[in-house]
């Protein structure tokens, strides 16, 4: 779906990623990673911490780059 940093694939996963950590990453197709980030963010929400996994799933979901 997405050729590199910044391209509009990376530009909808981080945009999806900011409703739900880890949707970016499963737009991408990395299922494990989103499973990751989700049940993540949800148990730091509990402690008022899943802010920073939050935003690290969008950056990450934003600067995804492929391996050939």
């Amino acid at each position: 779906m997405s050729d590199g940093q910044g391209s509009g694939g990376n530009v909808l996963a981080a945009i999806c990623s900011c409703v739900i950590p880890g949707l970016g990453q499963l737009v991408q197709g990395r299922v494990f990673k989103a499973l990751f980030m989700f049940v993540l963010a949800a148990v730091l929400w509990v402690i008022w911490l899943g802010w920073i996994i939050h935003l690290w799933s969008i950056v990450d979901a934003a600067m995804f780059r492929r391996r050939d």
